[in-house]
């Protein structure tokens, strides 16, 4: 293969952001890019999301690099799964299967590749069988810059989301940070949420460990009672 031919071919990424919060949505993106291209981004500083580190000036550098990032790829695409599908997977023990599923439309929608990555090894493993160009591996972002991207996309727009739900409760309860992670400020969000309105926000994950609040809920309360069936009950991945 020439080297030309070489910077032609396509590699697309796929990764996530926000797998473990306990408030609001999960994203997954997917990054289509030639080779002559993915050079050009690796200068440009674009890695593992979480190497920017935490607050506004890691937030900052990223969303400066999700333009610089769809102006080189080939295409991108990406998708949010709700908090209700996460809480349902959960529920039935199957949030690797949602993951892949939602991941296996991302590759579809996208342009066909020569390579398809997959941070993840063991999650997304499976897809290899119904994609056969496909590698999952760990540190995925280090293998090649397409998963990089697709990390920094996916939190990028994670951030956007929660800073929404953030400021949807400032007037009440202050300023929301933590990210939604399990920390002391999301924490001290939660509990004064329920001890205000004796149920959990609809932004919170039903199906994550709630042990700093069930004191102010009622005996027996199980937050998953209140979730509604929807078409996640079903999968096939």
């Amino acid at each position: 293969m020439t080297a030309a031919l070489c910077n032609d071919v396509l590699v697309l990424g796929v990764d996530e952001a926000g797998r473990g919060p306990v408030l609001g949505p999960m994203v997954m993106a997917a990054v289509a890019i030639s080779g002559r291209k993915a050079g050009a981004l690796s200068r440009m500083g674009v890695r593992d999301s979480k190497a920017f580190g935490a607050g506004a000036d890691a937030q900052a550098a990223r969303a400066a690099l999700v333009p610089r990032i769809r102006g080189l790829a080939e295409a991108v695409a990406v998708r949010v799964v709700d908090v209700d599908d996460i809480d349902r997977a959960v529920r039935r023990g199957d949030l690797n299967r949602l993951e892949r599923e939602h991941a296996l439309v991302l590759i579809r929608v996208l342009p066909e590749v020569r390579r398809v990555l997959c941070d993840g090894a063991r999650l997304f493993g499976p897809l290899a069988t119904t994609v056969p160009h496909l590698k999952a591996l760990d540190r995925g972002e280090e293998a090649h810059v397409a998963v990089a991207a697709a990390s920094v996309v996916a939190k990028v727009r994670r951030d956007e989301i929660f800073a929404c739900i953030a400021a949807r409760y400032r007037r009440e309860f202050g300023p929301l940070a933590g990210g939604g992670y399990c920390n002391a400020p999301t924490r001290a969000f939660l509990r004064a949420y329920v001890e205000r309105y004796r149920r959990l926000p609809p932004e919170a994950r039903r199906s994550w460990p709630h042990a700093g609040v069930l004191d102010l809920l009622a005996p027996g309360f199980d937050p998953l009672s209140t979730l509604p069936p929807g078409p996640g009950d079903q999968l096939s991945l």
